[in-house]
């Protein structure tokens, strides 16, 4: 992390300036009040102009707004987030609750990973392994999932809301219970459904409440 420092010089003490150092209009909101006819104090003023910048100045501040994600979640250690993981290889790691939202993670391997309530929002997960993936509550709303490899993977309550679209995907042995699917995606998933969940014991086209 970067840090931005900050170098103030102030003074403690009173300062006392001639009005006719210091030109002012006699009338305004902003109008100033000489303490006598020759000067006024703004010591006062200057010492909480210094005291409010100091605090200011030692906030931190991140160059890469993306390290405030660092993890993810509780488990991982990596940025995940807004990143170009392309082909990484994730599987079988715990990346429980990790956000991967806005990634790319074109034909990125999450074989057999545990993914549970980690996010892919907006992601675009074309090509990706997600085979035999725990994916019990992940958020999936505006991702980019088509051809994606989710065989035998578990998506149990994951949210797919939006424009997520599963076309191409192979989703055999795959469990969508109480997953959230538009019309057109689940006539879609029927006509390639097939297959039981190792896992749950469950009917891919069961699950989807196929005809």
């Amino acid at each position: 992390m970067a840090v931005l420092n900050f170098t103030f010089s102030c003074s403690s003490k009173p300062q006392h300036l001639s009005k006719h150092q210091l030109p002012i209009s006699p009338q305004g909101p902003n109008q100033l009040k000489f303490k006598d006819e020759h000067s006024f104090s703004f010591g006062e003023s200057v010492s909480k102009a210094c005291l409010t910048a100091l605090v200011s100045a030692s906030v931190f501040f991140a160059v890469d707004p993306a390290l405030a994600f660092k993890g993810g979640g509780p488990y991982g250690s990596e940025v995940t987030r807004g990143q170009d993981l392309t082909g990484k290889d994730f599987s079988g790691k715990t990346l429980i609750k990790q956000d991967f939202k806005t990634s790319i993670l074109r034909q990125t391997n999450f074989k057999g990973a545990k993914l549970l309530g980690a996010s892919f929002f907006d992601a675009d997960l074309t090509g990706a392994d997600l085979s035999d993936a725990d994916l019990r509550g992940a958020d999936f709303s505006l991702a980019n999932v088509t051809k994606v490899n989710l065989t035998n993977a578990n998506l149990e309550g994951a949210l797919v809301t939006g424009n997520t679209s599963f076309k191409g995907s192979i989703i055999t042995g795959a469990d969508f219970t109480d997953v959230p699917l538009r019309e057109d995606q689940k006539e879609y998933l029927c006509k390639i459904a097939d297959g039981v969940n190792p896992t749950t014991g469950n009917n891919t086209r069961e699950t989807l409440f196929c005809k």
